[in-house]
């Protein structure tokens, strides 16, 4: 999981670095950058609800973007606040209900009940997912551990919505969404036991 952690970081690092330089040079702060990548996915989340899903899915691609820039453009002009860091993580919450509610939306008036109680899980796992980290981080443990963190989520639930048109496709990435992220809550809790004792 080490590994994995630190291969997040490398490649989150290469696609931001060149751009990141360019924005440091702009009068934009990190912190506007989480508000527009904020505003991008409030965008995603009406189009989900409208059943716009190919629109939806770029739109979500275009937004997790954004979110790799906030805290990298932090780093690079030495603008980290903890503020900065309470409002992206806060953001970031919201911003993934906003699909997964949009997507409710559509198959609540479609009356596909299975489909949105497994939104109503996927939901809780990710957000599970995020708390268990923070509440590690909180108690002082670094959390390295998750297999199925953000931008996986990101990315599977921007695939289900760009391949919507193909059947079954959604479907089949709210399980992947449900199912790992709940593994990773457990696989969090599992690493936070061993650290504690």
């Amino acid at each position: 999981m080490v590994k994995l952690y630190s291969a997040r970081k490398a490649i989150a690092s290469n696609v931001t670095e060149p751009i990141v330089k360019f924005i440091s040079k702009t009068p934009l702060t990190p912190n506007a950058i989480t508000l527009i990548g904020f505003g991008i996915t409030v965008i995603s989340g009406v189009l989900a609800y409208t059943d716009h899903l190919l629109a939806a899915g770029i739109v979500v691609l275009v937004a997790g973007f954004f979110d790799m820039l906030d805290g990298a453009l932090a780093r690079i002009t030495q603008r980290v606040t903890k503020f900065g860091a309470i409002l992206d993580s806060t953001l970031d919450r919201v911003s993934e209900a906003l699909v997964l509610l949009g997507l409710l939306a559509v198959f609540v008036r479609d009356a596909q009940l299975a489909e949105s109680m497994l939104i109503g899980f996927a939901l809780l796992g990710s957000l599970l997912t995020s708390y268990t980290r923070a509440r590690m981080e909180g108690l002082g443990i670094e959390c390295k551990s998750g297999l199925f963190t953000r931008p996986e989520r990101v990315i599977v639930t921007a695939a289900g919505l760009i391949l919507s048109g193909i059947p079954y496709v959604l479907l089949a990435a709210l399980i992947i969404i449900t199912f790992f992220s709940w593994y990773t809550v457990v696989e969090r809790m599992v690493y936070a036991r061993r650290n504690l004792k």
